[in-house]
């Protein structure tokens, strides 16, 4: 259903060592049915400084597609793009959608707080999760806030809700409102 855009490296080839790499997830659950087309994100970040680094095949008319599934967006040549993902409650990767959706349902109805019920709506109301994945120790502090503007984008655009892992839910005001540091959330 959702079109596959190129996951290119765009900046180093990666070490040669037989180390796997440690990732880190952020998340928006989003509310709106569908995702802003890549072109509109592109947009946003250049307006707030940034300059996206997008893979050399990618063809222009992709980033105009709604139903994308997966996109590698540079900040620095020198580092690891950002992974940027997007499952849907309906579609070729759905399974992947529901088990998201569930695990961080799971984790929710242990809180009884009112912002863990604001942030459980969320979850449960969500048509799509944006995903972001970092190389651990290959990203800058400038690649922290590259993709603190993608969170913010799809926060605002399509009535999400920020989970950072190891870190918990955000409000739209960057508030932490529920804390996940020390649950077994993954």
């Amino acid at each position: 259903m959702g079109k596959d855009l190129p996951i290119i490296s765009v900046g180093t080839s990666g070490s040669t060592s037989e180390q796997p790499e440690n990732f880190f997830y952020s998340r928006v659950f989003c509310q709106k049915e569908n995702s802003p087309p890549l072109g509109l994100l592109l947009e946003f970040l250049r307006s707030r400084g940034q300059v996206p680094i997008l893979p050399s095949n990618l063809e222009e008319g992709l980033l105009q597609e709604w139903a994308w599934v997966q996109v590698a967006l540079g900040y620095q040549r020198e580092r690891k793009p950002i992974q940027v993902f997007c499952v849907r409650d309906r579609g070729s990767y759905r399974d992947v959608y529901d088990q998201e959706k569930q695990q961080f349902l799971d984790i929710l109805t242990a809180y009884a707080d009112v912002e863990a019920q604001l942030a459980l709506e969320y979850v449960n109301r969500c048509r799509f999760i944006l995903t972001t994945r970092m190389v651990e120790d290959d990203v800058t502090d400038d690649g922290y806030d590259f993709n603190g503007w993608i969170l913010e984008f799809y926060q605002e655009q399509c009535n999400g809700i920020v989970q950072i892992d190891r870190h918990g839910f955000y409000s739209p005001k960057g508030e932490l409102i529920v804390d996940l540091s020390s649950s077994a959330e993954s």
